[in-house]
């Protein structure tokens, strides 16, 4: 718990440094303009300068950092797999005289990734070890899917996010070159002042990009390792089938 505190609280430390960002611009504003320019370099005001795209990107980042919070949330190991639902599933079984009914109706009631992988292996105790097994690897595969499906939005912030920026500086370079071409010669100033502004959009969605993609391999990771857990727990149901298959056997 106090590690998974501390990523989250991570997370929301590199997400929100996409606000903070723009303070490099100002300071570097105060030394160009030791004797105070004529515009306020602020941190807003960069953000302004920064044109229409700062918005999407604003958007992205907001919905990013919440993305990434209600997904550590979701994938907190007692909620992906409670605790001792194995021992539950085994009582359940136990206790009914190995009733499948009975079984499933505990692993709809435990529900989550675990309840529905496990129900699936459940029905399939009549037709055999192997088909349990079929069914709880079929049921998994399905379960992960939806897990990494989740997480998707991230990627989709992380890919996006640089080429917002791109576009952006790309549109304030094309608006320099014609303030620095309507000035004349020896404007030079101008096309400088331009292409700091226009940069603000690249280093805004790099800002962004690179933190949410550390975050999205996190917590991609942390799918993978939760569903070796989850693997682990079917080898165990499973043998304890073929145990119980034996001893009925015997």
């Amino acid at each position: 718990m106090k590690t998974e505190r501390m990523a989250l609280w991570m997370v929301c430390f590199l997400l929100l440094a996409t606000v903070l960002m723009p303070s490099v611009g100002m300071a570097q504003g105060e030394v160009a303009e030791p004797g105070g320019g004529d515009e306020d370099q602020s941190v807003f005001s960069l953000i302004v300068k920064g044109g229409p795209v700062m918005v999407p990107l604003g958007i992205a980042s907001i919905f990013a950092l919440a993305l990434a919070i209600e997904r550590y949330l979701s994938l907190k190991r007692d909620k992906i797999i409670p605790p001792e639902f194995i021992a539950g599933l085994r009582e359940t079984m136990r206790s009914s005289g190995n009733d499948p009914e009975k079984a499933v109706a505990y692993c709809e009631g435990v529900g989550g990734p675990v309840g529905n992988i496990f129900r699936a292996g459940v029905k399939k105790i009549s037709m055999g070890v192997e088909q349990v097994e079929k069914a709880i690897e079929d049921a998994g595969a399905k379960e992960v899917e939806k897990l990494k499906r989740r997480l998707k939005g991230l990627a989709v912030v992380a890919e996006v996010s640089p080429l917002m920026g791109l576009l952006g500086t790309v549109y304030g370079m094309i608006e320099a070159f014609q303030r620095a071409s309507a000035a004349g010669m020896g404007k030079a100033d101008v096309l400088a002042k331009g292409i700091y502004e226009a940069l603000v959009t690249t280093a805004t969605g790099l800002t962004i990009a690179i933190p949410v993609l550390l975050v999205y391999q996190h917590l991609n990771s942390k799918i993978n390792s939760l569903v070796d857990e989850i693997d682990e727990m079917g080898t165990e149901f499973i043998e304890g089938c073929i145990q119980e298959s034996e001893e009925k056997t015997q």
